[in-house]
């Protein structure tokens, strides 16, 4: 159950498509997300997109929170920060941070990219341990890469059943190749009402948690903004899903269908 959570969250902060050359968010935007596992809300998580300098270069800072709330806090308890600060002009990362404490298992971890030197340090504060990768094509944080998908992609180029491919640098993984699978599109219903939806199929590795190397499904919106609306994913153990609960400071307007 802890992995499925986790795992979760990390796909409603780092995972989405993209759209044309002009930019899908601006500071101030703020997406919220209710997850449930069958009747309970589990938890919540949020993203917040902040302006910031680091080395004289202007980035986004974007805060990540999740946690349980009401009943599923009595059994597992989540409080989860995770944050990007990535460049505003070409959406490369220049610090990531993660800082999670779930159920008593916690890590401390911060990414540092130097772009001039094509290196990373990952320093794990916890176990006092750094790590030193190289850097590759375009490598992107977990949560830089949603905002650099937003950004950097066509929808026209979409093609059903083919991937889109990107390389991260996460802890547990080290670098790791993501890829999301194009499905089509689809028509949602939200407490906004009816969205219409890029589908995705994010393949992950099958296991303890889940069922099948395709047990995920994305749904994002076809609008300018590119937001997540819905996430679901087949469990061992049931199913979980996180949609869409609250926005503020979109860019563009968010489109609802009318009937």
């Amino acid at each position: 159950m802890k992995k499925a959570f986790t795992f979760l969250f990390l796909l409603v902060i780092s995972s989405s498509y993209a759209q044309n050359s002009k930019s899908a968010f601006d500071p101030g935007e703020w997406l919220k997300f209710r997850m449930h596992y069958g009747f309970l809300n589990a938890s919540y998580a949020t993203l917040h997109v902040k302006s910031d300098v680091i080395d004289d270069v202007p980035v986004y800072h974007v805060v990540g929170r999740g946690e349980t709330t009401g009943f599923a806090s009595v059994f597992f308890k989540v409080d989860d920060t995770y944050e990007s600060y990535f460049g505003k002009e070409d959406g490369k990362p220049y610090k990531f941070i993660r800082k999670i404490n779930e159920g008593g298992y916690t890590k401390d971890i911060e990414i540092n990219f130097d772009h001039e030197k094509d290196k990373a340090v990952l320093n794990d504060k916890k176990h006092n341990k750094k790590y030193n990768f190289d850097l590759q094509d375009s490598i992107q944080d977990l949560i830089s890469a949603f905002y650099y998908l937003r950004n950097n992609y066509e929808p026209n180029d979409l093609v059903v059943g083919e991937a889109v491919k990107l390389k991260m640098l996460y802890d547990d993984d080290g670098i790791f190749n993501f890829k999301l699978k194009y499905l089509g599109t689809e028509v949602l219903k939200t407490k906004f009402g009816k969205v219409e939806c890029f589908k995705f199929r994010p393949l992950v590795q099958s296991g303890r948690v889940f069922k099948e190397k395709e047990s995920l499904s994305l749904w994002v919106s076809t609008d300018d903004n590119r937001i997540p609306v819905r996430i679901q994913a087949d469990l061992a153990v049931g199913a979980i899903k996180a949609d869409l609960d609250g926005y503020n400071g979109l860019k563009h307007q968010f489109k609802i269908i009318m009937d």
